[in-house]
């Protein structure tokens, strides 16, 4: 049983939904990115998104691509997002690590090198947002290497499609709330409630909901009907002009420990 699959049937077991928070590898400073990951943890973080900088993050509202383009500034490269996840292991063997980005930073890294290096280094998941189920042959290296494949699915998914994404879901499949980039402001629970409910009674993996999450409210309104929650782009934006190893660690605890209380409230 992968780290993924550990953590949520524990999350299930004692009937509490996930928390996933979204941060870019190297952003705000690179060199505390081990310090923010574990900072997550330690404010109730159950798994960890880790963004791999890149130039064109089409699915990413502004606040995610300003990130990827202060990391890529300074310097961060797919390499540097492994060794960081190598150093999160020496403390943390417990906590699932996903990585998500797009395809052609893997591509140039090579499957098969990433695969091995990923799994090495303690990458339990990839999402790559480009990449649908229809293409995932490409990535027969990285789930042969035991890499579990996150998938997205949608408000616009096609019935006939999300049979087939329920059936292939591995680790959790990640549902879209609304059809546009992260960060936009039109999360309504009530769209998608019913919607999840379906979702969750055909698909294998458990289900986290994600895009439009900006605080403890829309978090505690989607735990009445998730498997797990995933908030980014307002994480980013509060991290956005730390520089401290400090100042980072107590802007993550500050903003994700409501965020778990309000999980478990709920």
């Amino acid at each position: 049983m992968s780290r993924i699959d550990r953590r949520f049937a524990a999350l299930k077991a004692a009937g509490r939904t996930g928390l996933i928070p979204f941060v870019t590898a190297g952003d705000p400073a690179p060199a505390h990115t081990v310090a923010l990951m574990h900072a997550l943890v330690e404010a109730g973080a159950d798994v960890i998104e880790l963004g791999v900088p890149f130039s064109d993050p089409m699915a990413d509202g502004p606040v995610i691509q300003h990130a990827s383009e202060r990391a890529i500034a300074k310097g961060v490269g797919l390499a540097d997002v492994l060794a960081w996840v190598s150093t999160f292991r020496e403390r943390d063997n417990d906590t699932p690590v996903v990585l998500m980005g797009y395809l052609n930073p893997v591509e140039i890294h090579g499957y098969e090198r990433f695969a091995t290096e990923s799994v090495a280094a303690g990458v339990d998941g990839v999402l790559l947002v480009d990449c649908p189920l229809e293409e995932a042959d490409v990535l027969a290296p990285l789930r042969a290497a035991g890499l579990q494949q996150i998938l997205l699915a949608a408000p616009t998914t096609a019935p006939e499609r999300m049979v087939k994404l329920c059936e292939a879901a591995e680790g959790f499949l990640y549902y879209v709330s609304f059809a546009g980039i992260t960060g936009a402001g039109r999360l309504s629970t009530q769209d998608i409630a019913a919607r999840v409910a379906t979702i969750r009674a055909q698909a294998k993996a458990p289900v986290a909901v994600g895009f439009g999450v900006k605080d403890a409210q829309s978090a505690k309104a989607i735990a009445g009907f998730a498997d797990a929650v995933v908030i980014g782009s307002a994480l980013v934006e509060r991290l956005d002009g730390a520089e401290s190893a400090q100042d980072i660690a107590a802007r993550a605890g500050d903003f994700l420990r409501p965020i778990r209380e309000a999980l478990d409230e709920a």
